[in-house]
């Protein structure tokens, strides 16, 4: 306890930069993640093989190496100044929209092609079929994978460790530098994790419970 009780300073902001940094980053990956699906299943040809490219490419990036260009490369190309920590997200976020998108693809193929045929019959365009008719039917589907997803991407967070963003992953070295157990530290910064991570499992289960679809 004492290395917790005494390292509070390190444990609070580290574990609300994870926090932070989780949440800028789930939003901007399904707003971009939802985007991408509608392309993969745009009629559009050159929009359906523009959404598989990035899928493709980035779902197989590792997500460090993608760490290193936001922080390292990108500065060099001299557009917009990034802190370390908004590189982190931009990174974070281009990688999971990837994995975002094929939830959601699996979601919407989940919704009979008669529904979306139904649509384009009463004169909807392809816009107003996905939002209205096969999205939402999709949601049953589409939460409890999209959870999972959610979970790695706040596992994920602490990646940033290594591209000097103070955040939970971040705090082994601060204690290494007091003095203090490092293994015990780890321990408290999984501890935490663990708690952060819980309440969405739960919610995954109820939501697969209550949303269960026949197959």
């Amino acid at each position: 306890m004492d290395v917790l009780l005494d390292n509070l300073d390190l444990y609070g902001p580290g574990f609300l930069n994870t926090l932070e940094l989780f949440a800028l980053a789930a939003v901007g990956s399904l707003v971009l993640g939802t985007v991408l699906a509608m392309l993969r299943v745009s009629p559009v040809p050159i929009l359906r093989a523009a959404g598989a490219t990035y899928v493709t490419l980035f779902r197989n990036t590792p997500l460090t190496l993608l760490f290193f260009f936001f922080a390292f490369a990108y500065p060099l190309l001299d557009i917009v100044d990034l802190s370390y920590f908004a590189a982190a997200v931009v990174a974070l976020t281009v990688y999971t929209s990837a994995f975002v998108c094929e939830v959601v693809r699996s979601g919407i193929n989940t919704v009979p092609v008669g529904q979306a045929e139904a649509a384009r019959a009463v004169g909807l365009t392809f816009g107003q079929m996905l939002g209205q008719v096969v999205l939402p039917q999709a949601t049953r589907s589409v939460v409890p994978p999209m959870v999972s997803t959610m979970i790695a991407l706040l596992k994920n967070t602490t990646i940033a460790a290594g591209f000097s963003v103070v955040e939970a992953g971040a705090i082994q070295n601060y204690l290494s530098e007091r003095g203090y157990s490092v293994m015990v530290g780890l321990l408290w910064v999984a501890l935490g994790f663990v708690i952060l991570v819980v309440p969405m499992t739960l919610l995954q289960r109820s939501l697969e419970k209550r949303w269960s679809v026949a197959r």
